[in-house]
């Protein structure tokens, strides 16, 4: 797939995965949670986890319906994420996405809650009722994504992260620290992708080391953005980390040693999808 044609297919993916959650975010939820809901999650974000697990569907010729239930599920996840890292006991931010964030707009007690509902919101979007999806296969994207957002995943690295302020750490811990946070949601993504449809194991196994590469390419860059640009072009606060004395890839290696180190994670991503086999993915 060309450049303009992954354009054109990332825009309709994105519209799709919008207007789904759109209708499965409640405005209706009680005491204006739901306003605070649908303020954390819609109308923001480049959803590039969302577009993760569609790519990874569509190689494996997988289930629509399964596959957009979970991009919107892990969207979910990673939005009440954020909701919760910016509170004032965590990152304590107040911008996120070009706008205050959630406890800022709607106070810290309401942002609580809306993380919490959105958190649920995920699994409930996995499990419908209508019988549209296999219950197998329910079962089995569940599994992933609450294994990579709980203890051995996303909150087990901002447990981490937290515990890392201002101490002096090494690469691999900074490493797994950023596998938990941040890699592993992503390489589910691509994982919840693919089991929506069947490919072999070692397919599966290409797949998994193409999103643990991608992850950590994302978390390396993420931080040299983060050193480098400003706040209006990132749509969050630039520079918290340092200004936190937080560890990142840039403080332990430094400037150009990150930047190498995301070229070298991205040519083992390209390499491990090369790998797999499955040629006519829209990555």
């Amino acid at each position: 797939m060309n450049h303009s044609g992954f354009d054109a297919w990332a825009r309709s993916e994105q519209a799709a995965v919008e207007a789904a959650l759109d209708a499965w975010v409640p405005a209706d939820a009680p005491a204006g949670l739901g306003l605070a809901m649908r303020y954390g999650v819609l109308d923001g974000g480049k959803r590039l986890r969302p577009l993760l697990v569609l790519a990874a569907a569509q190689a494996v010729q997988g289930q629509r319906e399964a596959a957009l239930r979970a991009a919107c599920a892990v969207e979910l996840i990673h939005a009440y994420s954020l909701v919760h890292d910016d509170m004032p006991c965590m990152d304590n931010d107040v911008l996120r996405r070009g706008k205050p964030t959630v406890h800022v707009q709607f106070g810290q007690a309401q942002a609580m809650l809306a993380g919490d509902a959105m958190q649920a919101l995920a699994f409930e979007v996995l499990t419908p009722d209508e019988g549209i999806v296999p219950p197998a296969l329910q079962a089995r994207l569940c599994s992933l994504l609450a294994r990579s957002a709980g203890h051995a995943g996303m909150a087990g690295g901002q447990a981490i992260d937290l515990a890392s302020i201002g101490v002096p750490i090494d690469e691999n811990t900074l490493r797994d620290m950023h596998h938990r946070k941040t890699g592993a949601l992503l390489q589910t993504s691509v994982l919840m992708g693919a089991a929506c449809g069947s490919l072999s194991d070692s397919a599966w196994q290409s797949l998994s080391a193409y999103g643990d590469a991608l992850g950590l390419a994302f978390q390396v860059v993420d931080d040299i953005l983060d050193a480098t640009q400003a706040s209006e072009t990132l749509g969050k606060t630039a520079g918290k980390d340092l200004d936190n004395n937080k560890p990142t890839y840039v403080t332990v290696l430094g400037l150009g040693a990150a930047r190498r180190h995301a070229n070298e994670l991205r040519d083992k991503a390209q390499a491990a999808l090369a790998h797999s086999g499955l040629h006519d993915a829209a990555w």
